[in-house]
């Protein structure tokens, strides 16, 4: 990814974190509670294969919009 588009990426998936915060359901493996920003970043690297930074360009738009449904739908 362009270091334009991963800066851009990395504003949006804080922005979720944000948003994320105290939205998330309880897991007993986070018994202090979840990290909102830890779970967009993981979310992001398992359904995408990578990182947020190697993320083909191409895909941004799709990537975005994967976080919007985790906004959405906090799991």
């Amino acid at each position: 990814m362009s270091p334009e588009n991963a800066k851009r990426l990395y504003a949006y998936m804080q922005d979720a974190g944000r948003q994320l915060d105290g939205r998330l359901p309880p897991s007993r493996l986070h018994p202090n509670g979840r990290n909102p920003f830890a779970h967009v970043a993981i979310c992001v690297k398992q359904k995408f294969g990578s990182s947020y930074k190697d993320i083909d360009d191409s895909l941004l738009k799709r990537v975005m919009e994967y976080i919007d449904g985790l906004v959405e739908t906090p799991r």
